[in-house]
């Protein structure tokens, strides 16, 4: 075993070292700026100090904005049918939202609040108040949080129906885990707003680019959670499932995953406050909502719109927060009150 796990140690090395000398051949094969003889670099070494040689870099974004040309090219009608699709989904919310009587929609919001949260009459009338507060701050606010909450709600509904299921496959293979964590620390690394930017080179300018960077941005908590509440489930509970006949899709469905419920509402809560960050980065390339004034703002220095918006942004974030805390301490606490029972 150890003379094996050496074994692929040394392989690993010489495949590093490997890239590392084509990295370097193809530098210099491909840099417009090298010498015109080789032997000039034997003969002259001043390009070791001082600045960087210019001859040697990598033509790696060359090679990116050829690689989404080629894509967009072939491709090109895939992404625009993700497009459309996403699109009409996001009309279809935003369009009733901004139609629906806004002491309608505030309703619905206290009703939720009011059932997410156990019927906590405190938090429901907080939440009820929020949600005025918004329009009360002022009437353009109202309608620049519905076209967020818009854009939120297919951003959180694709992380969803990705975020849940790459989770669980995580929890049940380690090589497959062992592959998807560092994709998940790279997403996790790399600053917001470039995200936005393969958005808009694949999609153009508007909500949709915004759309799948927030899907991107976001989903990486709600996969770690997913897998992390599976894993939690207590194995004498696993074993008392299968000590009862239980199968796999059964010991699936039926235990670890209502077990590990509050783990992955904590995933959800994560996901949802980093979907409204990411919205609000999203009015840098023109994105409806209530990004866009905060940016405004700041170009033009207006203060009283950019401290009016920037609470307007809180409250809406309060609103979120709190809906979504609540529905997992509800299943937290029923969760503990099914262990005791």
């Amino acid at each position: 075993m150890e003379t094996l796990k050496k074994n692929k140690k040394i392989i690993f090395n010489i495949g590093l070292l490997v890239v590392f000398v084509w990295l370097l051949v193809t530098s210099y094969s491909q840099s417009k700026r090298k010498p015109d003889n080789f032997g000039e670099l034997l003969n002259d070494f001043s390009w070791l100090g001082g600045k960087w040689p210019k001859w040697l870099d990598l033509p790696l974004m060359n090679w990116i904005n050829v690689g989404f040309k080629t894509l967009n090219e072939k491709y090109g009608y895939i992404f625009e049918a993700i497009n459309n699709v996403l699109l009409y989904m996001l009309m279809l919310v935003k369009n009733f939202l901004i139609q629906a009587p806004w002491p309608l929609v505030i309703l619905g919001v206290v009703v939720l609040t009011y059932f997410a949260s156990g019927r906590k009459v405190g938090t429901t009338v907080f939440v009820g108040f929020c949600t005025f507060f918004i329009g009360f701050l002022h009437p353009i606010f109202w309608q620049k949080a519905i076209e967020t909450t818009a854009i939120m709600v297919i951003s959180i509904f694709l992380c969803l129906i990705f975020g849940l299921p790459i989770g669980i496959l995580m929890s049940r293979a380690e090589r497959i885990r062992n592959k998807i964590l560092p994709i998940l620390d790279l997403m996790q690394t790399i600053p917001a707003f470039v995200y936005l930017i393969p958005g808009i080179m694949l999609f153009g300018l508007g909500a949709v680019p915004a759309i799948i960077a927030t899907f991107i941005y976001a989903v990486p908590p709600l996969v770690r959670l997913t897998d992390l509440g599976i894993r939690l489930v207590d194995t004498e509970v696993i074993e008392a499932a299968d000590a009862f006949g239980a199968d796999y899709k059964q010991r699936l469905f039926g235990v670890q995953i209502p077990l590990a419920l509050p783990n992955i509402f904590a995933g959800v809560n994560q996901t949802i406050m980093m979907s409204l960050a990411m919205v609000v980065i999203a009015s840098m390339i023109g994105v409806k909502g209530l990004g866009l004034p905060v940016l405004r703002a700041i170009s033009n220095q207006y203060l009283a719109l950019g401290l009016l918006n920037g609470l307007a942004i809180v409250t809406l974030a309060i609103i979120f927060d709190r809906v979504s805390q609540e529905y997992g301490r509800r299943l937290q606490a029923h969760r503990q009150g099914a262990d005791h029972g």
